[in-house]
């Protein structure tokens, strides 16, 4: 990799940290340091590359020029369940186009039920939970045939830091969403042990740090977690917009301030370095996985309410074309026996 495309890479790694933040869904958070993020580098060989899928990368394929980074918020009680031991309720794949600057961010809903990693099938959520970023990463290679090395974890305080920092975020609160917004904010603000703003009315205003987080947590209106995550990709937009406004001194000071609530792969020293470039990066691009026109959800007994891709085959080129403008992709022998053992197991629950 040449020194330009190193830079492409870090200046784009600038926007994904800095507008990660919204994808937080946490009931307590890691406390604040003064030594910069907890790094913590994954090894790529034990991350479930197929090897067709570096081919797409490294031979001219439709892959080359991307860099794909999981995103990921943590249910997490204690600093040492940031790393293992919670389930991670949000789930994105941001995907940049180091070429363009566009990224394109896919929720992977967290009850999604695929190979865990380790050819237990269950809520992909699960996965963090038992091996921490290592394994959820490995999860999402192995199930999408990705070719993700890298992931940012955050917690509520590097989130409520990064909203305020930029002045906050511009959102419009619709009236059934009133009704929720401010229950989630008291527990939000019973985590961060802080007072609360309460919003009074509906439309399009400024949301400040908790009353985003708020917002992001709203299970109850519209069609539950489908659109709970639509609601935490709108904020993350959103705090794109705001943060393009502000000056060099401004952003670094937002990204100093959040960075120690930061559990990453990526090494922060560099990206601080080319903050100032953040204004040549955009999100161009949104949506979920699966696809809502090729899943299901069922009770799935013991396994309880899971989101059933109804052909993991089908799910994943539509997820190539999506990201990469793959209009022939084809999936590897693996996702299709994958995909095989989710039928299979879903069978029983999917039977009229």
């Amino acid at each position: 990799m040449n020194t330009k495309q190193k830079m492409k890479i870090a200046l784009c790694v600038v926007e994904v940290i800095v507008i990660v933040a919204m994808l937080t869904v946490l009931y307590l958070v890691m406390s604040s340091t003064s030594e910069g993020p907890k790094v913590h580098p994954l090894n790529p060989a034990e991350l479930e590359i197929h090897e067709e899928v570096k081919q797409q990368k490294d031979e001219g394929g439709a892959m080359q020029g991307y860099m794909n980074i999981a995103l990921f918020g943590v249910d997490a009680e204690t600093d040492s369940q940031l790393y293992q031991g919670s389930r991670s309720d949000s789930i994105m794949i941001a995907s940049i186009n180091l070429d363009t600057g566009d990224i394109k961010l896919v929720s992977v809903f967290r009850d999604t039920y695929l190979n865990l990693g380790t050819d237990k099938y269950w809520k992909c959520n699960a996965a963090y939970n038992d091996g921490g970023a290592q394994q959820a990463v490995k999860m999402l290679n192995m199930n999408l045939d990705m070719d993700i090395t890298d992931f940012v974890t955050v917690g509520y305080k590097g989130l409520r830091n990064v909203i305020d920092g930029v002045g906050g975020v511009w959102i419009d609160v619709d009236s059934e969403e009133l009704k929720h917004i401010n229950n989630y904010q008291i527990g939000v603000s019973n985590v961060l042990k802080c007072e609360y703003t309460p919003v009074t009315e509906p439309g399009y205003q400024l949301l400040d740090g908790l009353q985003a987080a708020a917002y992001c947590r709203i299970r109850q209106v519209g069609n539950f977690d489908y659109q709970r995550t639509a609601r935490q990709r709108e904020v993350i937009k959103a705090i794109e917009e705001q943060a393009k406004t502000l000056d060099l001194a401004t952003l670094t000071k937002v990204f100093n301030d959040s960075i120690g609530d930061i559990y990453t792969s990526l090494d922060a020293k560099d990206i601080l370095n080319l903050i100032g470039n953040i204004a040549n990066y955009r999100i161009v691009d949104e949506g979920g996985f699966p696809r809502e026109d090729m899943r299901t959800s069922r009770n799935m007994g013991a396994k309880g309410d899971c989101v059933i891709p109804l052909d993991l085959e089908s799910n994943v080129v539509w997820l190539h074309q999506f990201l990469f403008d793959d209009e022939d992709y084809t999936v590897t022998d693996s996702v299709k026996e994958y995909g095989e053992k989710i039928k299979e197991e879903a069978a029983p629950y999917l039977a009229p």
